[in-house]
């Protein structure tokens, strides 16, 4: 047996929150898979995702889309109290991640949420009703939460907007996990440089 070394003394335990996120993304895909499976009478096929002949268009709008909902979020956290407060709060619930453990995070839920909001949701009741509920589940009991939930209702129109625009969920998936990507690597890096919490 040999002793640990730096990379393993730098790599700590996500909290039950982190693994409790994995499980609620896989059922959301899961559930998503039978509700769009339903409605098509069970013909999921790749043209929910991508469009071969413009699948380069649709991975450059996610990342366009991407890149101007995080400067957003930048520009809330400078303005409002309330996003740091928040970005704190998640940093506590999740725990200390490694940057392996935050991309992984960021590509299951981006999947997850976007095949279920974008991909069942709207599909079936529509751009609205899904912007609402993708909003309602970036939500909570504190009032300080409410620029979370701004910024979720923005960024679920602007998601919705792109799956209407090209047709499939590679747009809106990139925007969304590319958003959660840099975010959760950001309050990552912020907790190893100011461990206290």
């Amino acid at each position: 047996m040999t002793a640990p070394g730096p990379a393993d003394s730098r790599r700590t335990a996500a909290s039950p929150i982190f693994n409790l996120a994995w499980l609620f993304y896989l059922l959301l895909a899961a559930t998503a898979v039978v509700w769009i499976g339903m409605r098509r009478n069970a013909t999921i096929d790749g043209a929910l995702f991508f469009d071969p002949s413009r699948w380069w268009i649709d991975l450059g709008l996610g990342l366009g889309a991407g890149v101007v909902l995080i400067a957003l979020w930048e520009l809330g956290g400078r303005r409002f109290a309330s996003a740091r407060g928040f970005e704190e709060l998640l940093r506590g619930l999740l725990g200390s991640l490694d940057t392996t453990q935050a991309i992984g995070l960021a590509l299951l839920s981006g999947f997850a949420e976007e095949l279920f909001f974008r991909g069942a949701v709207q599909g079936a009741w529509g751009l609205w009703i899904a912007t609402a509920l993708f909003a309602a589940l970036h939500t909570g009991r504190d009032r300080g939460l409410w620029v979370w939930t701004i910024f979720a209702l923005l960024a679920g129109a602007a998601f919705g907007g792109l799956a209407l625009w090209t047709g499939n969920l590679l747009a809106a998936m990139v925007a969304h996990v590319l958003v959660n990507a840099i975010n959760l690597t950001r309050l990552t890096r912020r907790s190893e440089a100011a461990p206290a919490v």
